[in-house]
């Protein structure tokens, strides 16, 4: 797309030009910046053609004024714009990967049904489609939607608050690895918190031959048959499983950002590799945690009827997990669905990190040039 201008708006063009940012070879920041200023209020009284000319003639009658980093500026990016990007990165992260998602949890079933047993994800994909209808896999979305924005949105604020905190007291002046673990594992906290019950209800109905009707038959169910507790019954799990497991995606993420980025610039490429490559190793080695978690929340009724003869009604906690899940397959069985489950995390990771330093950049950029051009005013 091109945009005709005189020559007496060739200031004008020049700023708009300069201020897009090529997505992987196409002009994406000249659309997406309306969506990002329509976030926070615009300055009255000045038009916005005259905005950008007061922040270009600022820029320019100050040689030293070069853009600067905005992950290196303490006060560039505020508590609101972390969260509100991670409450976005986290809601496109887990709705575009849904459909894996639900071939994960149907391929770390212990017992599967005849009918539910796959050779891999796309067999999975193809035959849960063919046999169940076009939208089954995306059943549990909305749950998970409702969840991932609050569950995200805190998550990335705490991680970069505490990242800057601890990274000033443990290696002041440089990013510090310690630190960037210690702080995806506390964000965990708070993140696992608030998504459990949803990834509760999500996975009862991803499982096949779910009972469900819906997220409000399943929570109502759930809440009457087992009560509010069993919202919770893998918590312990979760943690135990997400504290490693972020505690590698976030030290994994920055070394390589450090490799790969170390002026720690906006660079949509970086960032979605490394979330890539920090996802899969992270997805890897918690993977038995995973299967464990998935049967605490989907107390899966042939694991039941198999081995506690009635005398409980319901798995419950992690070493129970673990004992169910090794008499029923073995040590095999701790890694059922690590293929889907790496399939999975690594568009996963790579679309959060991307959507969210993406939405931060664009964020904060924004926030900089109305502070510069109220500067100029005054």
């Amino acid at each position: 797309m091109t945009t005709e201008t005189s020559g007496n708006d060739s200031g004008v063009a020049g700023a708009s030009a300069g201020a897009e940012v090529r997505w992987f070879g196409g002009r994406f920041w000249g659309v997406s910046e309306s969506i990002v200023g329509s976030l926070t209020p615009r300055i009255g009284g000045e038009t916005e053609i005259q905005t950008v000319e007061c922040v270009r003639n600022a820029q320019d009658g100050q040689a030293n004024d070069s853009e600067p980093d905005y992950e290196g500026l303490p006060q560039g990016a505020s508590t609101c714009t972390h969260m509100l990007a991670g409450a976005v990165a986290g809601i496109m992260e887990h709705c575009l990967m849904f459909p894996i998602d639900c071939v994960k949890t149907r391929m770390q079933s212990l017992q599967p049904e005849p009918a539910a047993r796959y050779k891999n994800v796309m067999d999975a994909l193809h035959r849960i489609v063919a046999t169940e209808g076009v939208w089954r896999p995306m059943r549990g979305l909305n749950a998970t939607a409702v969840g991932a924005g609050p569950a995200h949105a805190l998550y990335f604020a705490c991680y970069e608050k505490l990242k800057k905190t601890l990274s000033d007291v443990i290696h002041p002046g440089a990013n510090s690895h310690l630190a960037n673990g210690t702080a995806g594992c506390v964000a965990t906290l708070l993140h696992d918190a608030i998504m459990n019950p949803a990834e509760v209800v999500k996975q009862r109905m991803q499982m096949y031959n779910s009972p469900y009707r819906g997220v409000l038959d399943c929570t109502r169910a759930v809440w009457q048959k087992e009560g509010p507790s069993a919202f919770y019954r893998s918590y312990t799990t979760q943690l135990t499983m997400n504290v490693p497991f972020q505690a590698l995606h976030f030290m994994t993420y920055e070394y390589l950002q450090e490799l790969l980025n170390p002026h720690r610039q906006y660079n949509p490429s970086s960032h979605m590799l490394s979330g890539a490559l920090a996802g899969a190793i992270a997805a890897a080695a918690t993977t038995p945690l995973d299967v464990c978690k998935t049967l605490l929340n989907t107390q899966e009724s042939v694991a039941l009827g198999s081995h506690n003869k009635g005398a409980h009604r319901h798995i419950s906690g992690l070493a129970h997990a673990f004992r169910t899940v090794y008499r029923l397959g073995g040590l095999r069985g701790f890694f059922k669905g690590v293929q889907a489950r790496v399939i999975y995390q690594m568009p996963s990771t790579a679309i959060s990190w991307s959507v969210y330093e993406f939405f931060k950049y664009g964020l904060t950029k924004h926030e900089r040039n109305k502070r510069r051009a109220q500067h100029v005013e005054t």
